[in-house]
């Protein structure tokens, strides 16, 4: 039932490594032209669409920091060139930066958590709305996180509301957008193992994996799947607002 991927586009945010590089792989694999998209890791995402061109796929790069909203145009613009049009948009990019308290948290971290993890969706899917819906539709996903279901832990109160409202401006996207043919849906991991908990203690790593059912960590390939599944008319054309959890158990809302 993917078959109806082949020939699509997407711009993949965030996707010079981690969950955006292993989508954007598996979007490749499956015959989408893919727009990599990287910002200070610049090396990483040409490499990545060096890959994806090596293995007989199509690829562009585009770089800069989604959460700045002319930039974010002009990354969207710079994909729907390079691609000839724009049918999928995942914004994948995000980062809780640094870990903070609500005691001790400052202004400025604040709105650097809010730039990269919501404007940056509400930026970007700005810009591509015009695309998807000159390509007759399409499927929005964008990547929340368990911490924005239950609030995070220690140190992650800003992350953790940030994502939550990705979660909301999701399914009031997907009311706006429906009248448009465009779907737009969240993909909410858990504890995934990818540079984003490269600073993570091991100690912390080992506490949250023997708190899971499945006993272990979650990889970026872990989450391929469902991306997938959100991206495909034919696996999920009627599905939209909807909060898929990859996280093992975690949390079972």
């Amino acid at each position: 039932m993917l078959s109806d991927l082949k020939g699509k586009r997407a711009l993949v945010t965030g996707s010079s490594t981690g969950i955006g590089a292993a989508v954007a792989k598996e979007l490749s694999r499956l015959g989408v032209a893919v727009a990599v998209h990287g910002n200070k890791n610049a090396e990483a995402a040409e490499a990545m669409a060096q890959e994806i061109r090596d293995g007989g796929g199509t690829a562009v790069v585009v770089l800069g920091d989604v959460g700045d909203g002319t930039v974010a145009a002009r990354i969207v613009e710079e994909a729907v060139a390079g691609l000839g049009g724009l049918d999928i948009l995942i914004n994948n990019a995000g980062a809780i930066h640094t870990r903070v308290t609500n005691a001790g948290f400052d202004e400025a971290m604040y709105e650097r958590i809010y730039d990269t993890n919501v404007r940056s969706v509400l930026a970007v899917t700005k810009a591509a709305h015009p695309h998807l819906k000159a390509a007759g539709g399409g499927s929005i996903i964008n990547t929340g996180s368990v911490a924005g279901r239950f609030g995070g832990f220690g140190g992650s109160t800003i992350y953790a509301s940030a994502k939550a409202a990705v979660h909301s401006i999701s399914r009031n996207a997907a009311r706006e957008f429906a009248e448009d043919g465009i779907r737009v849906n969240v993909v909410a991991p858990g504890f995934i193992i990818t540079p984003f908990h490269d600073e993570t203690p091991e100690s912390v790593k080992e506490t949250a994996a023997a708190q899971i059912p499945m006993k272990r960590l979650g990889t970026a390939e872990d989450c391929v799947g469902a991306y997938v599944f959100l991206c495909s008319d034919a696996m999920s054309g009627y599905v939209t607002g909807q909060i898929i959890d990859v996280n093992g158990g975690q949390l079972m809302p």
